[in-house]
């Protein structure tokens, strides 16, 4: 196939997938929106249940990487992508019920996040988190059943160092990316604060940012997560058949 049949795969593209509106249901009452995004002719191999960065600072589940996660992964890498806003949290899908609680009531979101998946049976749940996301992994993650987390810019300012030491030894993989140039946690500083967790898998990633902006950033996020998660489908292409 010549590249005149085909197109870069860049920006928001959304590539083939079954995406579905979805809504969460909490242990306290409050309904979270979100959607699903599905591989269109297969049955997915492993599930990212992604949490999105601070809300206050205009995190969402719409946020670049996540969005940009949900539009190529199911396609690219056979990966069911599940996304939503956590509580008090607007997109363009819409408004989930509640008030931001600060990374401590949100744990009745992954919950609700976790029950979803497994009342339709999703494969391998993996947690995805963004910067605020990250801590929500980290706080929660531990008491449900998921095959491991991947932190993207983790700022480890609401994680106590009690809750990060838990995942020493849990059997659970913890992989984090830390951007050279973050503007809260620096890839020293992080490994100095990882080594509370031997097994972590911690990657400083040059030039980055806290808001891995652009392509370059954006395919070296999404490599890293398919590499942890479903090797097989690496590497990814950057082309596919155009319309």
């Amino acid at each position: 196939m010549t590249d005149t049949a085909t197109q870069e795969i860049r920006g928001g593209i959304d590539l083939p997938a079954v995406r579905e509106d979805i809504e969460l249901r909490t242990s306290d009452g409050l309904t979270l929106v979100g959607e699903l995004a599905l591989p269109a002719d297969r049955p997915p191999v492993a599930t990212l249940v992604t949490l999105h960065p601070l809300p206050t600072h205009g995190g969402f589940m719409d946020s670049h990487i996540l969005r940009k996660a949900a539009g190529r992964l199911p396609a690219l890498a056979d990966l069911a992508v599940l996304r939503f806003n956590t509580r008090g949290t607007t997109s363009p899908r819409g408004t989930s019920d509640g008030a931001f609680g600060d990374g401590v009531t949100e744990s009745e979101d992954v919950a609700a996040a976790m029950d979803f998946v497994a009342e339709r049976g999703l494969p391998h749940p993996w947690l995805v988190g963004w910067s605020f996301g990250t801590e929500l992994a980290l706080k929660h993650g531990l008491e449900h059943p998921i095959d491991g987390i991947i932190l993207l810019s983790p700022p480890l300012r609401r994680t106590s160092p009690d809750e990060l030491a838990r995942w020493a030894g849990s059997g659970h993989p913890l992989v984090a990316l830390i951007p050279e140039h973050d503007d809260f946690l620096k890839p020293a500083e992080a490994f100095e604060k990882f080594a509370a967790v031997p097994d972590a898998e911690v990657i400083a990633v040059d030039d980055a940012k806290h808001l891995w902006v652009g392509e370059t950033q954006t395919r070296r996020v999404l490599d890293e997560i398919v590499r942890v998660v479903n090797p097989a489908a690496l590497p990814l292409p950057t082309r596919w058949p155009a319309d």
